[in-house]
């Protein structure tokens, strides 16, 4: 991935470092010679300005990228994950499922590196690059072809704990910065004013894809049991997670209501590893009038995890696919279906990083007058 851009200014100038990298897929699309294609960013970062956004063109495109970025690239796990170094829960007076869910985990935590190698990450910074590709809204049953063209770009990712994290999105142009400071989570994005997440705060779901074990084992430890499936040729034990009521309506809105929220995670009975991470969620978007549903959102994820590797004694998974089907449904819009896909690879991972502390995931001074107002 390319991580510095020459100085044209001046030759003898130092090097810019770039915010976040990006793949040489995309680079490489960007001229026929290092020059020109250095030249064509300078000058694409330089448009990156409100006013280009009038333009309808540009502002739909920039739309449809912030779609596929907050569906696929940002989305967020409707619970919260608690800090617990412990990573134990008693199963004195848990039901069988809920008892073999903990002891599933507990091999987990064993093929990840084991509960001191979790305990001694205080903080942690990724660097990784995806590609998106997706579908038109298809109506009714029509078969869904998932467009060859794909959207390159990459990331960077910082986390100190579970509450606090920032991730950095770039993806052919469009921008979006998403984070959580402990308090709010939100998202921006390079056309968008930043939107504070409701309720309480919550981890990325990147995170859960084989990237933060001591969250995924905490999230997990509450789960219950309710079968076994194959997963790429290997029995898996599969778990799951309902979201509370009380959770979905701090999630909720005036303007829209989540239904449920459900998590699954596939977990290998040879490894031990999670080999698999999906979720779904249902919320109804209301309308003006008082007899009616809304229109109904249905998004399913499933992530299939792979490429794990240890790093500092703990193994993090490196590369994976996650699938994504949303439908739209309900008495005031015709039964629409789009699927997305994104292909991710980490490309370097680092723990404990000098110097992060709460005052890097400060939230942008929009959001403070929003809160203030």
């Amino acid at each position: 991935m390319r991580k510095l851009c020459p100085n044209f200014d001046r030759e003898d100038g130092l090097e810019t470092v770039l915010e976040v990298p990006i793949p040489e897929d995309m680079f490489t699309s960007m001229g026929s010679n290092v020059a020109l294609r250095w030249q064509n960013m300078a000058t694409w970062m330089k448009a990156q300005t409100s006013d280009k956004w009038l333009s309808p063109i540009i502002a739909g495109r920039y739309n449809e990228l912030s779609f596929l970025l907050y569906i696929v690239g940002s989305p967020l796990i409707p619970l919260q994950v608690q800090l617990d170094h412990s990573l134990h829960r008693p199963v004195r007076h848990s039901s069988i499922e809920a008892s073999t869910a903990k002891y599933i985990v507990q091999q987990y935590i064993a093929a990840t590196g084991g509960q001191a190698a979790m305990n001694s990450l205080l903080s942690m910074c990724a660097v990784g690059e995806v590609k998106i590709s997706a579908s038109d809204f298809h109506q009714g049953d029509e078969s869904v072809d998932v467009r060859n063209t794909e959207e390159a770009g990459g990331f960077v990712l910082w986390q100190k704990n579970p509450d606090l994290w920032c991730l950095e999105l770039l993806v052919s142009g469009c921008k979006v910065i998403s984070g959580s400071n402990g308090k709010v989570s939100w998202r921006q994005s390079s056309n968008q004013q930043t939107p504070i997440s409701k309720g309480p705060p919550r981890p990325l779901r990147r995170f859960l894809q084989g990237l933060d074990p001591r969250s995924t084992a905490n999230l997990f430890l509450d789960a219950v049991c309710i079968g076994e499936k194959i997963i790429n040729d290997e029995d898996c034990f599969i778990l799951k997670l309902d979201t509370c009521k009380s959770a979905l309506e701090a999630q909720s809105s005036r303007k829209y209501e989540i239904i449920h929220h459900t998590i699954w995670g596939y977990f290998s009975q040879r490894s031990g590893l999670l080999l698999k991470f999906e979720d779904s969620r249902l919320l109804t978007v209301k309308t003006k009038g008082e007899d009616s549903e809304g229109v109904f959102w249905e998004t399913s994820t499933e992530s299939v995890i792979e490429d794990y590797k240890y790093v500092d004694g703990v193994n993090i998974a490196h590369s994976g696919k996650t699938f994504v089907t949303v439908y739209r449904y309900g008495e005031q819009s015709a039964n629409h279906r789009r699927e997305l896909e994104e292909a991710w690879k980490i490309e370097e991972v680092d723990f404990n990083v000098w110097g992060l502390s709460a005052d890097f995931f400060m939230p942008p001074s929009d959001i403070k007058r929003v809160k203030q107002s």
